[in-house]
């Protein structure tokens, strides 16, 4: 990575990726001052609607990737699958936080166990699985387990449960034969996150604890603060967090996911080298949100720590929820105190796509608890 002094507000900051989390940082960016420029093929792309620039080009497509070097100071990326070689030649030329190296741990989940290991930090008992050898010789030990594609797998794609072998050769088979992870399936008492921000000076801060609620692989709510976390589990889960962005040398935002289990273990689950789903809710109950802190770790502004002012509950937002033809009852939901609405700006619902969140606040934790249950009954949501 090149590294510069701090980039003041004025400067134009780009991005790889027009989605959402794109739109957020957008947002975020411009808020403070600077300009933005996205790189997206999608000419409706939820940040290309707003940015200062939209290059609709491919990620390595080579005119657009100069062209987004030539208007950005530096430039971040909002999707762990954009090309690492993308990223690594943006950086022939810029500031690129995340790093092309660190992006492509979190690529792999393969490496990104292995990285697990040599930060210290424990996961899930696996094994890597290359050939029809290898899948022979995994240990019976494994199962029932989960098995995943070891690349281009989010939001519950790319696996499939299995509880005997006969079922792990078919689901191998399923996912194409290709390169995967089988994790064991371990007895979870809650699922969190951690999201941590690290400067190139090593300077790290965190966000709160995050307490997630996950429906067929997708993140369905989220509640801070974490209300069945202990102040032990929440501390090992930052310091672990902590620990692997600093053996990864990680400019920028990194989320963490951890699985705690029945008997108060801690075991990392995966990363994302980008803000996280978990962690949308910072907009507003946060004085400092998780897009803020994206733009500070790349322009090399100073990190401060954020602070919780309001104890929350965030609710994904799928489109399922959309009838076939109109738009949920959003008058119903804002009706309720705290309720903080966002949308994509994604014209197409279909099942299964994040289409927006909603963020409830209150001054207690019960009172942000029972605003969100009945927006989610208003909605039609399950309960939890």
């Amino acid at each position: 990575m090149i590294t510069v002094p701090f980039i003041p507000p004025g400067a134009t900051l780009g991005v790889m990726g027009g989605g959402q989390l794109a739109r957020m940082f957008v947002h975020a960016a411009q808020q403070m001052g600077y300009a933005t420029a996205v790189l997206d093929a999608d000419p409706d792309s939820p940040a290309g609607q707003i940015a200062h620039h939209h290059i609709r080009a491919d990620y390595l497509d080579s005119q657009g990737l100069a062209q987004l070097a030539d208007l950005s100071a530096a430039v971040t990326t909002e999707f762990e699958n954009v090309p690492a070689r993308a990223l690594a030649l943006l950086a022939e030329r810029r500031p690129v936080a995340p790093a092309a190296a660190a992006v492509a741990v979190c690529q792999d989940r393969a490496a990104e166990k292995a990285h697990f290991a040599r930060s210290g930090v424990p996961c899930a008992p696996h094994a890597v699985i290359a050939t029809a050898d290898e899948l022979a010789a995994v240990d019976d030990g494994l199962l029932p387990g989960i098995l995943k594609t070891a690349r281009l797998g989010y939001d519950g794609k790319g696996q499939v449960r299995v509880a005997t072998r006969a079922q792990l050769l078919d689901a191998w088979a399923q996912l194409g034969s290709v390169v995967c992870v089988l994790e064991k399936m371990l007895p979870l008492a809650h699922e969190i996150s951690v999201i941590v921000a690290r400067a190139s000076n090593g300077e790290v801060v965190n966000l709160p604890v995050q307490q997630n609620l996950h429906r067929d692989g997708i993140l369905a709510v989220t509640v801070v603060p974490a209300p069945d976390v202990s102040a032990d589990i929440a501390a090992r889960a930052v310091a672990s967090a902590r620990q692997i962005a600093g053996t990864l040398d990680y400019v920028g935002v990194l989320c963490v996911e951890f699985f705690v289990l029945t008997d108060g273990a801690l075991v990392a689950n995966e990363m994302a080298p980008r803000p996280h789903n978990s962690g949308h809710y910072s907009i507003d109950a946060c004085d400092l949100s998780q897009f803020d802190l994206q733009v500070r770790a790349m322009t090399g502004a100073p990190l401060v720590a954020p602070r919780l002012h309001s104890p929350c509950v965030m609710l994904n937002l799928l489109g399922d929820l959309w009838p076939a033809q109109g738009e949920p009852d959003w008058a119903a939901v804002l009706a309720l105190p705290g309720v903080h609405l966002h949308l994509y700006g994604k014209a197409q619902a279909r099942p299964g796509r994040k289409m927006g969140h909603l963020t409830v606040t209150a001054a207690s934790a019960s009172e942000a608890d029972r605003s969100a249950r009945a927006a989610a009954a208003s909605l039609g949501l399950a309960a939890w």
